[in-house]
């Protein structure tokens, strides 16, 4: 079991070009039924990390979640930080160059959750307080 990230945009933009040792893109083949309606744009990408899947990232599950800086006293690995704002910067980029942008972030393996969609302001949210939610869709804006 492992995270998997999903973004679908407006744009044609062949994304492995901002492909690194962190941060791959990939189209993929096939999408379950409940990814692929849950994205809103009609370019789909499976977003993996360094470790293949999408575990790599900094995530956060449970109750209350929030955006929030990296904090002393929950120590993150450097690489999930550093993986988590070259996505941002993906995203910032596709967003500022007028496309519309989405992501979902679901745990596979596991009996499907319930997915919440938040509107995400790239303008509030900064790159150092991104993080990904389990099962949230997110819908970025400038």
């Amino acid at each position: 079991m492992c995270y998997e990230l999903y973004l679908s945009t407006s744009g044609s933009e062949d994304l492995v070009e901002y492909d690194s040792e962190l941060v791959h893109f990939e189209r993929p083949e096939r999408l379950d039924d409940k990814i692929a309606g849950t994205l809103l744009n009609p370019v789909k990408w499976y977003i993996g990390s360094k470790s293949g899947c999408s575990c790599t990232f900094r995530h956060l599950a449970g109750g209350e979640l929030s955006f929030d800086e990296p904090q002393d006293w929950f120590p993150e690995d450097e690489d999930n930080l550093k993986a988590t704002a070259e996505l941002y910067r993906v995203i910032a980029a596709l967003v500022q160059g007028g496309n519309e942008v989405d992501c979902l972030d679901v745990w596979s393996g596991a009996e499907p959750a319930p997915v919440a969609t938040m509107a995400v302001s790239l303008s509030v949210v900064s790159e150092k307080a991104f993080r990904l939610f389990e099962n949230h869709h997110f819908v970025f804006g400038p």
